[in-house]
C-alpha cells in the first residue's frame, strides 16, 4: 500500500520498517529526494510518480 496521508506514512516507516524518525534521518532523504538528478529518486519517480515524491518531500519536512 502507497500511503495516502502524512500518518499512514509514518506509521509504515515507524512501525513496519523501524527507522527512527529523527531530524538527522529526515536532512539526508530530502537531499536525495530534492536532488531530481540523483539515480535513486529517478528510480522513486519511475516506481510511484512525481506526485508521491512530492508528498514524501512534504512530509519529511515535518520531521
Amino acid at each position: 500500500m502507497i500511503p495516502q496521508t502524512f500518518e499512514q506514512w509514518k506509521h509504515c516507516i515507524v512501525n513496519e520498517c523501524q527507522i527512527r524518525l529523527t531530524k538527522e534521518f529526515a536532512n539526508q532523504r530530502l537531499e536525495v529526494y530534492k536532488n531530481k538528478q540523483h539515480p535513486e529518486t529517478s528510480r522513486f519517480i519511475q516506481l510511484y510518480g512525481e506526485q508521491h515524491l512530492n508528498n514524501i518531500i512534504t512530509w519529511f519536512q515535518l520531521i
